[in-house]
């Protein structure tokens, strides 16, 4: 992901209105969600460094998150996989995965990370070339849903189906991220571009990406594409979040724009917002984005929110 420095309008910080709580299932106990096994998740998948494309823990990763996920019992998953090139023109191959949740109702939601990595630690003065771990940036996405997927099997079913994603190439044909100043992700275009596959009556309500969520000092800010494209729903998330943990969901918006996997949804006419803690320094795509940087207590905030959120729906 990286910044769009260009303001979507003149008021650069928003205050969002978080006087009313919405509805929330009772039935719903967000305590089950448990940060402790989500970060047993961001452990295990750093064992898979690096995990960009065409390395060999990209496939261990996939291969990770579908046994996981058959855990907790989704209608289906099925993967969607395709070949691009990379701006010299070699081929990558890349992988979306999808686990549907109550499949046949019309009514969907998207919960939408992505499980990709940078390919080395660019920022690192001293070892730019050396593996980037990547337990925030990349891996602690992934723990998110699939411990959320684990609370839902466990839970009675939401009034919507959820579609949770996990996209490949978000980092971008150089698998650099931000580091590369023609950065695009690749795997949420693709997605968004063959919508009529997996929705051919009617798109979803909205969609909701995360990226960056287990950081200890916690500050999500709202940011400015989401609110122009999902307002309602990111004063909802923010509103149920700021119940939970008040520190950790701030009222003011981003300065600016930010391009993540939530951009090519807005683009395709889904409501879409992102839940991202963008201010990771100095650890941001270095050698130290690494577990002992993640929280628990982080995680279990945005997990609690997000669960609460989907069963507000």
């Amino acid at each position: 992901m990286k910044h769009n420095r260009q303001p979507l309008f003149a008021a650069a910080a928003v205050l969002l209105c978080l006087a009313a709580r919405p509805a929330v299932a009772a039935e719903v106990k967000i305590d089950q969600w448990d940060g402790k096994l989500a970060l047993g998740h961001i452990a295990d998948l750093l064992r898979f460094t690096p995990r960009s494309m065409e390395a060999p823990g990209h496939q261990q990763t996939i291969d990770y998150i579908k046994a996981e996920l058959a855990k907790s019992s989704p209608d289906m998953v099925v993967t969607q996989s395709f070949v691009t090139n990379n701006d010299d023109g070699k081929p990558l191959h890349l992988t979306n995965i999808i686990a549907r949740f109550q499949a046949d109702n019309p009514r969907r939601v998207i919960v939408a990370t992505h499980y990709d990595s940078i390919v080395k630690a660019y920022r690192d003065a001293k070892t730019p070339d050396a593996p980037m771990p990547g337990a925030n940036n990349s891996s602690s996405g992934v723990a998110l849903l699939l411990e959320t997927a684990r609370v839902l099997s466990k839970s009675p079913k939401p009034d919507v189906g959820i579609d949770m994603i996990f996209f490949d190439g978000e980092e971008g044909p150089k698998s650099l991220g931000a580091g590369d100043p023609t950065f695009h992700p690749l795997g949420s275009p693709y997605f968004a571009q063959h919508l009529k596959d997996y929705y051919p009556a009617r798109l979803p309500e909205n969609a909701v990406d995360f990226d960056m969520v287990c950081d200890k000092d916690l500050k999500l800010q709202p940011e400015l594409s989401s609110i122009s494209s999902a307002r309602a729903q990111v004063t909802k998330f923010w509103t149920i979040g700021s119940k939970i943990a008040p520190h950790a969901f701030v009222g003011k918006s981003t300065r600016y724009a930010i391009s993540d996997d939530h951009t090519a949804l807005q683009e395709a006419g889904i409501p879409s917002f992102v839940v991202i803690d963008f201010d990771y320094e100095p650890y941001f795509n270095t050698t130290q984005d690494t577990i002992d940087k993640c929280s628990v207590d982080s995680l279990q905030t945005v997990g609690r929110t997000l669960l609460q959120y989907l069963y507000a729906q």
